[in-house]
This record gives C-alpha cells, structure tokens and sequence, in this order.
C-alpha cells in the first residue's frame, strides 16, 4: 500500500496537480495536511484527505480526520492547533487518544519522519516554503512486509535517496 503525503503548498496549483497527476495511479490515497489556500472543492485538491491549516478559509475543512487506510490508521491534522512547532508532545497524546498507527501533519515546513512509542509521525515538509532545507519536499508511505518506507520527493518527483528511511511496524 501506498499513500501519498504533501502540505503547506501555500496556494500553488500546478505543482500540486503535477504531484497528484505523476502519483494518482500509484498510490492508495492522497493526503494533504493543510495550509493549501485552495477552495475544498478546486480540482488540485479533488480525492485528497484534507484538513484545514492556519492559513485555510474554507469553511468545509475539517481540523482533523481519522482514516483506515490498508492497515494502518491515520491522523492527519495541519498541527497549528498542537503547537507542532516547539514539541510533538501534545501531537503524541492526540494520536494515542485516537489510536493513530500514523501521525501526518505539517505547519512547520520541515519535512521528516521519525517513530514515536511505535507511532510513525510524519512531516511531508512544504512544496512551496521550505525550511531546514532548499529543496521543496512531500513523501509517499510503503507499507513493505513488516515494514514501513517513507521515501521524500522533491516537486519534480527526484526521490531524495538520503531522507528515505525504513521503520519497523
């Protein structure tokens, strides 16, 4: 299973129907974590899981969402509203109240992914407004036997070898 994870693209519409168009028939589903500044119903954001970020307006985003996607259960939220910018602590006692496997967020611009007490939390970055780094970033989720690859992509789809990382489920 496949899922593809961006956020924070801040208004742009052909990168992020480039992304959606190179990935759609790849993947399981598509989640954007908010700060897109696109209307719910535009078609950049048609068949993503989306939530509202601090600089959304659409009234019909949703703070967060809860999904089953394959096996795995995900929390997807913007992270504006769990202080994601100083500490992943309040983020981690949302997703273990919610039983999330997956945390997707983003808000801080800095792409990664790390486990946390066996929760895999995961910042695609920004496509537009990278920080930490040059390079404009989003990533893809492959589940893989027992395993979970997060592999980050630059806008033009040139996997970054040196962010890939593997965790154990």
């Amino acid at each position: 299973m496949k899922v593809l994870i961006v956020s924070d693209s801040h208004g742009l519409e052909q990168e992020l129907l480039a992304i959606k168009e190179r990935h759609q028939q790849e993947v399981h589903a598509m989640i954007h974590c908010g700060d897109s500044e696109l209307s719910s119903d535009s078609n950049e954001m048609a068949n993503f899981l989306s939530v509202r970020g601090n600089c959304d307006y659409d009234k019909h985003y949703i703070n967060d969402r809860l999904e089953q996607i394959g096996e795995l259960r995900f929390l997807v939220t913007h992270g504006h509203l769990y202080n994601v910018k100083m500490s992943l602590m309040n983020l981690h006692y949302k997703a273990d109240e919610t039983e999330a496997d997956v945390v997707c967020f983003g808000h801080s611009h800095v792409a990664g992914a790390e486990m946390i007490d066996g929760t895999l939390f995961i910042n695609p970055g920004s496509i537009l407004l990278p920080r930490m780094r040059k390079e404009p970033t989003y990533a893809i989720l492959e589940t893989n036997g027992n395993n979970i690859v997060v592999h980050f992509y630059e806008v033009n789809g040139t996997v970054m070898q040196s962010m890939s990382q593997t965790f154990g489920r």
